[in-house]
C-alpha cells in the first residue's frame, strides 16, 4: 500500500507539483463556488426582496383597490339611498296631492250630494204641501159632490116626477091629434094645426118637422131638401096653390085647403114627404115640412 501525505493524498511522483497543482484548482474551486454560492445568494435575496416589493405592492393596490371598491360601492349606495329618497318624497308628494285631489273631488261630489238632496227634499216638501192642499180641496169637492149628489137625487125625483107629468100630457096632446088620407091617397101622419101639436110631433120625435112662411114674392123658397112657391092664396076660402120642386121635378099642388097634407115622394125614402098649411093669409101661408127620418137601405 501507498503511504499518504498529511493532506490525505496519494503519493504522487512527481511530489510537490502536484499537490501545488491540485490545491491551487480546489482553491480556484472552492472559490468559485463560493462565489456561486453567494451569487446565489445574492439573486436569491434580491428574488426575496423583489418578492417582498411584489407582495408589498400587491396588497398595496389589493387595498388600494379594495378601497377604491368600497368607496365606488359606498358612493352606489349613497346614490341609491339618495334615489330611493327622492322617489320616497316623490311617492309620497304625489300620494299627498293624489289623496288632496281626492278628498278635494269627494268634498265636491258630497256638496253637490247634499244641494241635490236639499232641493229634492224643498221639491218633496212643495209636492207634500200641494197634495195636501189637492186633499183639502178634494175633500171639499167631495162634501161638494156629496151635496149636489143629494141635490141631484132629489131633483132626479123631481124630474122623474115631470117626465112622468110630461107623458102624460103628451099623450093627452097626441091623443087629439088626427091622421088623415094624403092628396095623393097615403094615410099621413099625425097632423098639428097649431104650435102647440106641433111641439107635441117633435117630442114623439117620429119625423123631422120644419115650420116656415111663404109668401107670392119670393120667387122660391128652400125648406129642407125640397123648394116651394106659393101660386095662389084664398083667404076666404082657405085654400091655396103652390108649387114644389123635389129631384129636380116641379109638381103643382092646386087648390088645397088648411090642415090637409099635401103628400111629395123623395127618392130615397119610403114615406112621403108631407106639407101641411095652418093658417093661409093675404098672399101668403105659414105651416110646416114634415120628412121621414128613415131612408130606404141601399141595393
Amino acid at each position: 500500500m501507498s503511504s499518504l501525505d498529511f493532506d490525505g493524498m496519494p503519493e504522487h511522483p512527481q511530489g510537490p507539483r502536484w499537490s501545488k497543482g491540485i490545491v491551487v484548482g480546489l482553491t480556484a474551486g472552492l472559490v468559485l463556488a463560493l462565489a456561486g454560492d453567494a451569487y446565489l445568494l445574492k439573486r436569491s435575496s434580491d428574488a426575496n426582496d423583489q418578492m417582498a416589493r411584489i407582495q408589498d405592492e400587491t396588497h398595496t393596490q389589493i387595498t388600494k383597490l379594495g378601497d377604491a371598491t368600497t368607496e365606488l360601492l359606498q358612493q352606489r349606495l349613497n346614490a341609491l339611498d339618495e334615489e330611493m329618497t327622492a322617489a320616497m318624497k316623490g311617492a309620497s308628494t304625489s300620494t299627498t296631492a293624489a289623496l288632496k285631489r281626492a278628498q278635494a273631488d269627494a268634498l265636491k261630489q258630497s256638496q253637490e250630494l247634499s244641494k241635490k238632496i236639499q232641493e229634492q227634499q224643498q221639491q218633496v216638501s212643495a209636492q207634500i204641501g200641494d197634495l195636501k192642499e189637492a186633499t183639502s180641496t178634494v175633500d171639499s169637492k167631495v162634501s161638494a159632490v156629496s151635496s149636489d149628489v143629494g141635490n141631484v137625487k132629489t131633483e132626479v125625483t123631481s124630474v122623474k116626477a115631470d117626465v112622468a107629468t110630461t107623458q102624460a100630457n103628451l099623450e093627452k096632446a097626441t091623443a087629439d091629434l088626427k091622421r088623415m088620407t094624403g092628396d095623393m091617397g097615403v094615410m099621413s101622419g099625425l097632423i098639428a094645426t097649431n104650435g102647440k101639436d106641433l111641439a107635441a110631433l117633435r117630442e114623439l120625435g117620429e119625423r123631422n118637422y120644419f115650420e116656415f112662411d111663404l109668401t107670392k114674392k119670393q120667387a122660391d123658397k128652400r125648406i129642407g131638401n125640397v123648394t116651394l112657391r106659393l101660386k095662389n092664396a084664398d083667404v076666404k076660402r082657405n085654400r091655396y096653390t103652390l108649387e114644389v120642386l123635389a129631384d129636380d121635378k116641379r109638381v103643382e099642388k092646386k087648390d088645397k085647403t088648411i090642415n090637409e097634407p099635401v103628400q111629395v115622394y123623395v127618392a130615397g125614402y119610403r114615406q112621403p114627404y108631407e106639407i101641411v098649411i095652418n093658417q093661409v093669409k093675404k098672399d101668403a101661408v105659414v105651416g110646416y115640412l114634415s120628412t121621414p127620418k128613415v131612408t130606404l137601405a141601399r141595393k
